[in-house]
């Protein structure tokens, strides 16, 4: 059958043609010695590489698919999915929709036909954890030490999450009147449904985090009485203040910024908008304020107070257009980059497409054109290419696009008023690797503050600055952060879980290891250092397999209008299980027995059916292995590596 658009072939490691081969057989059945042997080298998948927040991927996928039991009677493999989940992120529902999915860019499948569906499997087991109420790890054992986090958003509560694990006082100081940040205040309810976030918050309050709200430190409370009463501080502010656009008209009173749009959505002060809107920006934050302006609509009549701005600037609320005609609002969205190198993701342009948004790619903004009362009423602009980080117009080509309220969508900044000694001169907070702040004692930082950037960043700089917390209020010496800094698959952890462990070493001079108990034999950690290319797998071995797809509800333009529904179902178990058999497990093992089934010696065995664990499901008799390589070639995964040996 000829290969389609719809069907490609998989991967094919020879061209059409190649029919002559380098006949070994003679020899690989003939030699009896080799100093080269087969050893199992651990490697981190690109998935967990492409991770801000540092998920073991590959780990949960493994469960998904079944080829990692829980390791306690009775439990299902979702909840140990989801304690694998939240040794690095403790917002798999939140994340599960909104997260970009750097790893599915990542994905070593995508050589082969595509990417596995890594954020739908997240969200499915995310979604199963809330209905069954499952809870998060109890603290341990209490320290003593108290720790004061600034910001309740993603990086702020990770960083409690993880402090309370570890058995530290946590207490949140936040300005607002609910937890979330950014996951309440920038995300529209459709893309987050608050059940689902509240939840999540919920069982991190419910560790024992105490809580501070509309408590702005440095305004409510001092700085120096915050110093004084905790061990250690960490700032979780977020960058609060949308950048405007960089050009001297940007300064009519309805030309507002992105983030000050979404935040009056989303604490339900805004519920209408002009008839014609212009957004600035690309990426995702324009995507939700484009979707959100077709949603609300405008009304056909209002007064002065229910001009969108004034709702945004906070002068007013719309407390009464609920009942007045709406009619949809006309967006424009504009991107310095052209369409399909914006970097808001692929399915959220299509969906702006689709929802009735007219997008402008490859375009740059030279100046707000006013009316006789300063109100902006269009938009002057000419195409552009990008030269680097900077955009270079093309003379000749200006247009203007027309506007009663134009929107920057275009970045962030922090707003460190109360706390101005941290600022490193433009606007944020600079630290070190460990996320220590510079030139101050006891102060960590993390989040959009530090680096304005995805939401799961920000929760593994909380994670990561957790560490650094814990290492300062236990005195002890910070060490380098690994070259691969996520959460990794750790084999010791895993045969301790099985009762598998090696036995205590008698530190009595031996040579080699391969029939002690005492050591792990033929294995070798890099996980930590390397992440597996697709060159070092056998992806030969991979058909083609469709990727799952969550059922998703595209909106029409004429449908848009008042619609919040959410746009994504989640996937049924079985739809989890089978996108998570098309994971590849590259760098790891999964159990496939290409390798003693073509090994030509028998030295390649499964281990005893009592001694089986993830990683240690073959082993290797070094008296009859000749070193061929082939168990090497036929390894799908590229767990098998030679190494020298005697």
């Amino acid at each position: 059958m000829s290969a389609t658009a719809e069907t490609k072939l998989t991967y094919r490691r020879y061209s059409e043609g190649d029919n002559v081969w380098d006949d070994f057989t003679d020899k690989i059945f003939q030699a009896d010695h080799s100093h080269k042997c087969p050893t199992y080298v651990h490697r981190a998948p690109p998935c967990q590489g492409s991770c801000p927040s540092g998920h073991d991927i590959r780990g949960w996928l493994a469960i998904a698919r079944g080829m990692e039991k829980p390791p306690v009677e009775g439990m299902a493999w979702q909840e140990y999915a989801f304690l694998r989940m939240i040794e690095a992120n403790p917002f798999p529902a939140v994340m599960g929709r909104v997260c970009p999915a750097p790893c599915e860019d990542g994905c070593n499948r995508n050589e082969v036909e595509e990417f596995v569906g890594i954020n739908a499997v997240e969200q499915y087991v995310g979604d199963w954890a809330i209905e069954n109420k499952l809870a998060l790890p109890k603290p341990g054992k209490e320290t003593g030490k108290k720790v004061a986090i600034i910001g309740g958003g993603p990086a702020g509560l990770a960083a409690a999450y993880h402090l309370r694990r570890l058995g530290h006082g946590v207490t949140i100081f936040d300005e607002q009147e609910k937890l979330g940040g950014m996951m309440r205040y920038g995300i529209p309810e459709y893309r987050t449904p608050r059940d689902m976030l509240d939840a999540e918050i919920d069982r991190i309050i419910d560790m024992g985090v105490e809580v501070k709200m509309k408590t702005r430190v440095g305004v409510d409370i001092l700085m120096k009485d915050v110093e004084d009463e905790f061990d250690a501080i960490f700032w979780a502010v977020g960058a609060q203040n949308g950048r405007p656009l960089p050009i001297d008209t940007f300064d009519a009173p309805n030309c507002i910024t992105g983030v000050d749009l979404l935040g009056a959505f989303n604490e339900g002060l805004l519920r209408c908008v002009s008839k014609k809107i212009v957004v600035v920006g690309g990426g995702d934050t324009s995507i939700d304020v484009a979707s959100v302006a077709r949603r609300i609509g405008s009304i056909s009549a209002s007064s002065e107070k229910d001009r969108a701005d004034n709702v945004v600037w906070g002068y007013t609320a719309h407390d009464t257009v609920g009942a007045a005609i709406r009619d949809g609002a006309e967006v424009t969205l504009t991107s310095l980059f052209p369409v399909e190198g914006m970097t808001a993701a692929e399915r959220e342009r299509e969906d702006a497409l689709s929802e009735g948004i007219e997008i402008l790619g490859g375009v740059m903004p030279l100046e707000v054109l006013k009316d006789e009362n300063g109100m902006a009423k269009a938009l002057r602009m000419c195409e552009c290419h990008m030269d680097g980080p900077r955009p270079v117009p093309h003379e000749g080509t200006e247009f203007t696009v027309w506007g009663d309220m134009i929107v920057s969508a275009i970045g962030q900044m922090g707003d460190l008023k109360g706390f101005e000694e941290l600022d490193n001169g433009r606007g944020f907070i600079e630290t070190d690797g460990f996320y220590k702040v510079k030139g101050q004692d006891k102060h960590f930082a993390g989040g959009d503050i530090i680096r304005p950037h995805l939401l799961t960043t920000a929760i593994g700089h909380g994670s990561i600055a957790a560490e650094g917390i814990n290492a300062y209020l236990s005195d002890e010496e910070m060490e380098k952060r690994p070259k691969v800094d996520v959460h990794h698959f750790n084999l010791l952890a895993e045969l301790s879980d099985r009762h598998l462990e090696p036995t205590e070493y008698g530190h009595q001079p031996t040579r080699g290891t391969a029939e002690g108990d005492f050591a792990i034999h033929n294995y070798e950690d890099r996980a930590d250092k390397q992440i597996i290319p697709h060159q070092d797998l056998f992806l030969g071995h991979f058909g083609y397999e469709a990727r799952n797809r969550r059922e998703e509800t595209r909106i029409s333009a004429k449908d848009v209008l008042g619609n919040f529904d959410e746009r994504t179902k989640g996937f049924t178990e079985e739809e989890a299980q089978a996108e998570g058999n098309r994971c590849m497990s590259c760098g790891m093992c999964f159990e496939c027995e290409n390798c003693f089934i073509y090994c030509p010696q028998d030295a390649v065995f499964r281990v005893k059916k009592d001694q089986l664990a993830i990683g240690r499901y073959v082993d290797t008799d070094y008296n009859k292995c000749i070193g061929c390589h082939i168990c090497m070639d036929v390894c799908p995964t590229g767990y098998i590596q030679m190494g020298l040996g005697e």
